[in-house]
């Protein structure tokens, strides 16, 4: 049985080490998802190697589009549109997703969308049965970004905040690396700080004392490995260490979101990015958002992480407001979201 004919996107995603492909359609929602990860294939490493990736997604982005398919009951000929990831990211492996997604619209003679990556994170929440309404803050955390947003409605975004040095994803998976928790190091540190002691040591909340939603964590990180360096070592020395600096993480984070939502004067938070799936982050700024009275959303678990499930979103409504890419193949390893 194939779909009934309305308007279905297929969504490709490879900036990086996850090979995602999803079916979004505009009436009926997410159609299906499937995600490769190349996590095993990089932890030997300590980290994404940006040829492997690329060969990694080579070989797996045409299985997966037609896992997508068979999983969605739907033939090439159901689909209406391609969105694909066009920046930031790898460009090897953005090259990837953007020529496979570009050529197969030119065969299929249907319009074809680059999207954002960050955008798609952006509105990853959108995919949730109770999406929120513009305008919002947004708070996206992921590996190499940390920045506040003002979101009025698509594609009117406003940077508030964002991070001088290391993102908050990366001080995580140099942290992690630092008490030996190998690649990647933010999920392990999580789980490790669940067993510290809040009361050993306290981290410092860095820029929290001066004006500005700007972050700053590379300091944070260089605390760890002093603290690591001068204390006598114990059997709970690295998961205190842990709680400690995932203390500072969240407090600085819900710290700087309470500033942004009064400065915009809105009631609604959106987080997104893959460190949006940190149970304590999901925690600290629920607490906040209900002393606030306003309202806080987070994209499920699995969209989190990078996805084709948002570049599928995102690039329909994009290609519902009417926009599409011409022929030629473009990426942009960097691409700051104001430029949209």
């Amino acid at each position: 049985m194939k779909c009934k004919k309305s308007y279905c996107v297929l969504g490709i995603e490879t900036s990086c080490d996850e090979t995602g492909v999803a079916l979004y359609d505009v009436h009926r929602g997410l159609l299906a998802h499937v995600l490769h990860s190349q996590i095993e294939l990089h932890a030997e490493y300590g980290g994404v190697v940006p040829e492997l990736a690329s060969r990694d997604h080579i070989q797996k982005i045409l299985p997966l589009i037609e896992s997508v398919l068979e999983k969605a009951s739907c033939a090439l000929q159901d689909i209406d549109a391609i969105a694909y990831t066009a920046g930031p990211g790898l460009v090897g492996a953005l090259l990837i997703g953007a020529m496979v997604g570009r050529s197969l619209a030119f065969a299929l003679n249907i319009p074809a969308v680059a999207v954002h990556h960050m955008e798609g994170h952006l509105l990853a929440p959108m995919l949730e049965p109770n999406p929120p309404d513009f305008p919002f803050v947004a708070l996206l955390v992921s590996g190499g970004h940390t920045q506040l947003i003002s979101v009025k409605e698509l594609g009117d975004y406003e940077l508030l905040g964002d991070s001088v040095d290391d993102a908050v994803g990366e001080a995580f998976d140099k942290t992690g690396k630092l008490l030996g928790l190998g690649y990647p190091g933010g999920a392990a540190l999580e789980k490790l700080a669940k067993q510290g002691n809040p009361e050993r040591f306290h981290f410092p909340r860095p820029m929290v004392n001066r004006p500005g939603l700007d972050f700053s964590f590379s300091g944070l990180k260089t605390f760890a490995a002093n603290t690591l360096r001068n204390t006598p070592f114990d059997a709970t020395l690295h998961a205190d260490i842990a709680r400690a600096f995932q203390e500072a993480v969240v407090e600085t984070l819900v710290i700087k979101c309470r500033r942004a939502l009064k400065k915009m004067r809105w009631k609604t938070l959106v987080v997104a990015g893959g460190v949006s799936a940190n149970s304590a982050l999901r925690t600290g700024l629920s607490d906040m958002i209900v002393q606030l009275n306003c309202q806080v959303y987070f994209p499920r678990t699995e969209f989190c992480t990078d996805n084709g499930a948002m570049i599928a979103y995102a690039g329909c409504q994009r290609l519902l407001a009417g926009e599409s890419t011409p022929l030629q193949v473009d990426v942009f390893p960097r691409w700051p979201l104001m430029e949209l």
